[in-house]
């Protein structure tokens, strides 16, 4: 007879969470899966992008709910849902940036018979980087709180449409405005992330869009061919991996496993009656370190394994080649966190220029073009796999807020996604297996891959590019020291330097100004108002709502663009 919440809800959140490998639930993930990686490979060898997929996955899984044909009604749950778009995301970007683009590098190079090699050692970096944020997720280097923009985009499209009313209609005319501005080559997700993600971050990302954008015709200045948004990366790279570094250690200054056991145990029990907690978080300072370093072990192994079947040995030596593991394993570390860092605060991932960061590196330090070629391949291969599980888990953690008990919940639902994730990448990996000859011996290659192979073939012919480098990694490092690991500061500015996006940076001070404005406006109302609500979260989430689909509206238009490339 009692009608209390928790009595209510007890029954609903704390059943088992839906399995990935559920028949039904496989079969949808495994046909949109391929849907995504076709969707990826075509684009990323025609247009050059690799549009979020998981929107769409989520309205299609939505669709497929609302049929009253067998066990299909099932997806009609949010958490089959979020496994179904964790799914053809992964497998889109696993298709387009961590398999394709890396194996078109040897190819373009005149070296097919590397293909299979560089196949084989971007599968690993693949593998290893997913593997790596499942274990580091919700640490203090990337926690569940940060914004992963594409993350609450695909969240806020599963409740809009499981609970409809407001937040449904709010949400579809945001996504209307997105995809509308979209169709006039307007960068909307650069705006909907700016409703999302932390301010100061975000602040020095659309100041770096609108420096890269003037720069050239107010100062007469090609900032990228003087290399002045590598070095800002390099040098806020570096500070960032120093902050990261610091954030291994228990702020206790003990050992995680002492007393309480750390965070993490502490988070099995986040509250008396077993509800969310936001200030506990489920991955202590133990596991961040134990899943960074187990992240450098695998792939440096990744990177012999490449070496040994490349011929690395035949061009460099035994001094060389073990040189060359040990920067290749270092690389990819360093460039998944680096493109993680600014997934997490932005939605944007530069994989493309931090890529290029370490060709130029390579080119300094002398390697042969070949070696050259697989580390570049390589280091390619790792970061947008990881942000993208990242997008997924914040989805995830979004969607199973409400779960009582909460943590057991949350982390056998993060396991689900992981392996829905896994699903989506097999996937990616048979449709690259099958489809790479033809397309690349067509001449349907990724732009950025051929960019690579010209910039090797060139070379370094002055030091110019090391001494601008090393000029602009100062500032860089100074920003993102003082600016803190929480707002990754350096990391955006660089990050906006480098996207270089017209028109992106005016969408994103104006998202801010927009954001700001409101916030305030509410608290007013709100005092005015008396409300029993809290305005500031009133106004997070009605913002959260706009900007998720501006992103969804953008990433839909994206996907659309699929007709002009077939």
């Amino acid at each position: 007879m009692s009608t209390s919440p928790p009595a209510a809800a007890a029954p609903e959140t704390a059943r088992a969470h839906p399995r990935a490998l559920e028949p039904v639930t496989l079969v949808v993930t495994v046909l949109l899966s391929v849907l995504g990686a076709v969707i990826g490979l075509v684009l990323i060898t025609t247009l050059g992008i690799a549009p979020n997929t998981s929107v769409i996955g989520a309205l299609i899984a939505m669709l497929i709910g609302r049929i009253s044909f067998a066990a299909l009604s099932r997806m009609r749950d949010p958490q089959r849902q979020n496994l179904v778009q964790s799914a053809i995301s992964g497998s889109t970007f696993a298709a387009a940036n961590s398999l394709v683009t890396p194996i078109a590098v040897p190819f373009l190079m005149g070296k097919p018979g590397l293909v299979w090699p560089m196949l084989g050692g971007a599968v690993i970096g693949l593998v290893v980087d997913s593997w790596v944020l499942y274990r580091v997720f919700d640490s203090r280097l990337l926690p569940a709180t940060a914004a992963w923009p594409a993350g609450i985009a695909a969240a806020e499209t599963i409740k809009a449409g499981d609970e409809g009313g407001r937040k449904a209609k709010l949400l579809g005319v945001s996504a209307v405005v997105g995809f509308v501005g979209s169709l006039f080559k307007l960068p909307m997700s650069a705006a909907g992330v700016a409703f999302l993600g932390n301010i100061w971050a975000l602040l020095m990302f659309g100041v770096g869009l609108l420096v890269a954008q003037y720069a050239p015709t107010l100062l007469h200045v090609d900032l990228a061919a003087n290399h002045v948004p590598h070095g800002v990366m390099i040098g806020a790279g570096l500070v960032a991996l120093v902050q990261a570094v610091l954030l291994m250690r228990d702020r206790k200054g003990g050992k995680a496993g002492k007393g309480a056991k750390g965070t993490a145990e502490a988070a099995a029990t986040p509250s008396a009656d077993g509800a969310f907690t936001p200030e506990v978080r489920t991955v202590d300072a133990r596991r961040l370190r134990r899943g960074l370093l187990e992240g450098l072990a695998l792939f440096l192994v990744g990177a012999m394994l490449i070496a040994l079947t490349g011929g690395v040995l035949a061009d460099m030596g035994g001094a060389g080649l073990v040189g060359w593991v040990l920067l290749a394993g270092v690389a990819a570390l360093v460039h998944q966190l680096i493109v993680g860092l600014a997934a997490m605060h932005s939605g944007w991932f530069p994989a493309f220029a931090v890529t290029l960061i370490f060709l130029i590196v390579g080119l300094v330090l002398g390697i042969p073009m070949v070696p050259l070629a697989l580390l570049v391949g390589y280091a390619a291969s790792t970061g947008p796999a990881f942000a993208d599980v990242g997008f997924d888990f914040k989805a995830g953690w979004l969607l199973r807020k409400d779960a009582v008990p909460w943590h057991p919940y949350e982390m056998a639902g993060r396991r689900q996604q992981y392996i829905a994730q896994l699903v989506g990448f097999a996937v990616a990996i048979l449709v690259v297996v099958v489809t790479w000859k033809p397309f690349f011996e067509d001449g349907r290659v990724p732009p950025v891959a051929q960019v690579y192979v010209d910039t090797i073939k060139a070379g370094l012919t002055d030091t110019h590019a090391l001494a601008m480098m090393g000029l602009w990694a100062i500032p860089g490092a100074l920003i993102q020291f003082f600016g803190g690991s929480s707002r990754q500061m350096g990391v955006l500015l660089a990050t906006g330097l480098l996207v270089a996006t017209p028109q992106a940076g005016w969408l994103v001070l104006a998202a801010l100004a927009v954001r700001f404005g409101y916030t305030r406006w509410k608290k007013r109302q709100g005092r005015r108002e008396a409300a029993e609500s809290d305005p500031q979260t009133d106004a997070d989430n009605d913002l959260a709502l706009v900007g998720a689909g501006l992103v969804a509206g953008s990433s839909l238009n994206d996907v659309s663009q699929i007709y002009k490339a077939v």
